[in-house]
């Protein structure tokens, strides 16, 4: 269809274009390739296994649409009108360059009217997409597109190089589909009959008029669509429209065990303190980041839907984890040469990336990583660049030094002494049966440091070793035994205090469970009331060889309820339940609190976030411990107005943070619902005939 000269210029100017494209994904690729490769978890085994995940995960936009179904379905319509274009592409080309007679039989019969029926509606669905995207970004605007103005953005950004470049991408898709779509319609009108395959085209055709020199609008809208394909190919490796090849990417280097199961959210990649030859921990510049890490500015497409749902970026905090990736995707643009080449990044990620109030705002709920479409790990960032700033630096809030101290000294953050953790067993009235008294027990109850030393959480611990013991079952503390599992240290980045702490309790744990039979299934059972214990014993330990039987007392209550060996929860009133983002969110436990709650006569009332999308009460990542960062709002008196807005009389929660956070979040008129463990719900409940209530009786 070309002419002689026609094709020699695409020839020529297809090579250049794909040259310059090697030579910045090369460029990509050797600056990835700068990161850290210490994995714990794999993240190169098994490829076929990890390539089909990846495949299937990119082409059913399962994580795309997780959130926000509206604005998904229109990406949707770019996103397979791509994937169907690479095919459009080709045949265009070999149009434009193969002799008619070799080429017709690709396009008649049923099979071509069916790629060109494709080709036609999806060009159609592509330009509607692309057309909302830009004028949502342009003209109606979204503030969920915007940044806070406490938070740190590139100056790249500052000058409008998101906008630039999503202004260039919509342009080009535009121009490219829409000088295809034109071209064809005029290709209809040379023909001289409509195409019933092509329906969108013969329109086209309709309104520029039959006839044989129509075909010069063809080689317009043949040039133009191809001709913006080698127009942008030299930019596409530093434009957003990378993530096209850089999301699965991502999805396929995920962290995975051997047996190929996701990694829990809650499991961080540790630090080997016996290893002499390190000489930095954490993160301070962009090399010292990983690979995946890396390729997580290269994935994000700037969607912020991590901000949306980041606690701290919601109540106004400098945090915001997309403005993360893409300070990260725009430095590493600015220095993608100097990299390449094995310089050195110049700036420190403190400088351009995030900011330290961001770096401690986070409260480590894992939302960002949850919600992410493309696979990026903002929270590992953060833990990383805390690391840095603790173990190398020394520079961290000072409220988190009494914390450090006392878990140093004490073995608990709040320092107390630890001749006190056995202090809540006095109001019982019945003796609580130590490891060191009964060593035969068959259940091990982790009481954890809030459960022995914070007075609201102290009413749980009592609550749990009534129904063990009335449920008859065979249990020990460690008492005296027990210290802090380190998981606030390790969370705030003082990954060393977390390795002393944890060492330790891997040895303590390992004697009080000696296991004798060779069954795993068989070995003893620890039980906790705190979902921070729960995850460090649970997917922390193993990494120090602590290789134990875990699970979270709603579990464990559950389990007891259904064997018959404890009263269904019977409660008169009106409940709601706010899932802890260290059971739900990072562990993946949802089902067996509500199942607790299944017996409430007046149903169980869920806020508008529940479940994997859960609000964070503010505690975590060791913000219980400190001042929480300048914003708009706190974090637990937003979540506290959702469940007062569900009208239930009770909060139900299975964490002592959560519960104490909610607790002291009450609106400004004082009122608010009582907060409660489900363990004391459920004690309550078996205390007085199986119709637990709320008044004086009940514990804080």
């Amino acid at each position: 269809m070309l002419t002689v000269i026609e094709k020699l210029v695409f020839l020529i100017l297809a090579a250049l274009a794909l040259w310059y494209a090697y030579q910045g994904f090369r460029q990509v690729v050797l600056v990835l390739g700068r990161g850290r490769r210490d994995f714990l978890y794999p993240r190169w085994d098994a490829p076929p296994r990890r390539l089909g995940r990846a495949i299937v995960r990119t082409l059913t936009q399962s994580t795309v649409f997780k959130d926000r179904p509206l604005v998904s379905a229109f990406h949707a319509l770019v996103f397979y009108g791509f994937v169907y274009y690479l095919l459009v592409n080709l045949v265009d080309v070999l149009k434009g360059l193969v002799p008619p007679a070799w080429f017709g039989a690709i396009t008649l019969g049923a099979l071509g009217g069916a790629f060109r029926l494709g080709a036609d509606v999806l060009s159609l669905l592509i330009l509607v997409g692309v057309a909302f995207f830009l004028l949502r970004r342009f003209a109606v605007g979204d503030a969920r597109l915007e940044q806070g103005a406490r938070t740190l953005q590139h100056e790249a950004v500052l000058a409008g190089a998101v906008r630039r470049d999503s202004l260039i991408v919509g342009a080009f898709i535009l121009g490219h589909v829409g000088f295809r779509l034109v071209g064809e319609g005029f290709h209809i009108a040379f023909e001289g009959h409509p195409d019933p395959w092509q329906p969108v085209a013969t329109a086209i055709a309709g309104v520029v008029g039959y006839g044989p020199d129509r075909l010069i609008g063809w080689h317009v809208g043949w040039w133009g669509a191809l001709g913006l394909i080698l127009l942008f190919l030299p930019y596409f490796p530093r434009s957003k429209h990378l993530h096209l090849f850089a999301a699965p990417a991502n999805f396929a280097l995920e962290r995975r065990h051997a047996d190929g199961s996701r990694v829990p959210l809650g499991a961080l990649e540790p630090l080997d303190f016996e290893d002499e030859t390190v000489e930095l921990y954490g993160a301070r510049t962009l090399e010292h980041l990983r690979v995946p890490q890396l390729l997580d500015a290269y994935a994000c497409i700037q969607c912020n839907r991590c901000s949306n749902v980041c606690p701290a970026h919601v109540t106004g905090k400098a945090l915001s984890p997309a403005a993360l990736e893409i300070n990260k995707r725009f430095e590493l643009n600015l220095n993608a040469a100097a990299m390449a080449a094995g310089e050195a990044s110049p700036r420190p990620l403190l400088e351009f990336a995030i900011s330290p109030a961001a770096v401690w705002a986070c409260t480590t709920c894992g939302a960002c990583m949850e919600i992410c479409p493309v696979g990026c790990e903002q929270m590992i960032d953060i833990v990383d660049i805390r690391r840095d700033l603790v173990l190398m630096q020394g520079e961290f809030p000072p409220e988190l030094q009494t914390a450090f101290r006392g878990m140093e000294r004490n073995g608990n953050p709040w320092g107390l002494a630890p001749d006190a953790r056995m202090d809540w067993a006095e109001e019982l009235d019945f003796a609580v049966p130590t490891v060191a008294a009964k060593p035969d027990f068959e259940v091990l109850f982790w009481v954890g440091c809030a459960g022995s030393f914070d007075p609201a959480a102290q009413a749980t611990t009592r609550a749990m070793a009534r129904l063990l013991t009335r449920a008859g079952v065979d249990y020990a503390v460690l008492g005296k035994g027990e210290r802090c599992t380190g998981d606030p240290a390790r969370r705030a980045g003082n990954e060393y205090l977390y390795y002393q702490l944890a060492s330790h309790n891997v040895m303590v744990l390992s004697d009080a469970l000696a296991a004798h039979a060779v069954d795993a299934s068989a070995r003893k059972l620890v039980v906790t009331a705190c979902p921070h214990c729960f995850n460090a014993l649970r997917n922390d330990y193993p990494q120090l060889g602590g290789d134990f039987r875990v699970v979270h007392h709603t579990q464990f209550l559950d389990a007891l309820v259904s064997e018959g060996r404890l009263e269904p929860l019977a409660y008169g009133g009106s409940v709601t339940f706010h899932d802890p983002c260290y059971l739900g969110r990072h562990n993946g436990e949802y089902d067996a609190p509500r199942r607790l709650l299944g017996g409430i006569r007046a149903g169980l009332r869920e806020m508008p976030r529940s479940r994997a999308a859960s609000f964070c009460c503010g505690a975590g990542g060791a913000q219980v411990w400190k001042e929480e960062e300048a914003g708009d709002a706190r974090v637990a008196s937003v979540r506290m107005a959702e469940a007062r807005a569900t009208g239930a009389d009770v909060i139900a929660t299975g964490c002592p943070f959560c519960k104490v956070m909610l607790a002291t979040a009450t609106g400004a008129d004082g009122e608010g619902p009582q907060v409660k463990d489900l363990a004391q719900l459920l004690d309550e409940g078996a205390a007085m005939g199986g119709s637990a209530g709320v008044g004086p009786r009940a514990e804080p």
